[in-house]
């Protein structure tokens, strides 16, 4: 297994994967068929991607196939350029095995590298595998967002949680 930045050439492959996770679990946000990306409009968000600074998307491949992902997009502006909103994602077949813990380290490297200031993410309230994990990372909760999501007829809260670098 190996984890490496996102490059154009992975559109393809990284969109199939989001799908594949989209199907596979209801504690991201978007549901089956919800993602209308096409393989030209995913490269340019790449593309986008690759051209900021405090923007990155690290990959897990495992024998040349994408099984998990960590988004890390910053602040648009100068005042949260190094606030740095994470999104990860690893694919049903492979927890468990400290993936979710490596995708973390390498997004602490890349952020101290790059001098950012803090990490924040939002987690469904009752994803208790994704809380220990970001608690393991450092993450605190700062807050919860009330009824934040609809899923299967009812609404879920989510907590706001950050980690300062």
């Amino acid at each position: 297994m190996i984890i490496r930045e996102i490059q154009k050439k992975d559109a393809e492959d990284f969109l199939e994967l989001c799908k594949k996770l989209d199907r596979e679990t209801e504690f991201l946000l978007l549901e089956p068929g919800e993602r209308k990306l096409t393989v030209a409009e995913q490269k340019r968000k790449i593309i986008n991607t690759q051209a900021a600074r405090n923007k990155n998307i690290f990959l897990v491949e495992d024998e040349g196939s994408l099984i998990a992902y960590l988004g890390a997009y910053g602040g648009e502006f100068k005042r949260n350029f190094n606030t740095i909103y994470i999104v990860v994602a690893v694919l049903e077949g492979y927890t468990g095995q400290g993936i979710g813990s490596r995708l973390f380290h390498h997004l602490e490297q890349w952020g101290q590298e790059e001098e950012f200031h803090r990490f924040e993410l939002t987690v469904m309230s009752h994803n208790n595998r994704a809380i220990n994990l970001y608690k393991k990372m450092g993450f605190e909760i700062e807050g919860l967002r009330k009824d934040a999501l609809f899923i299967n007829g009812k609404y879920i809260d989510e907590y706001y949680m950050s980690k300062l670098i």
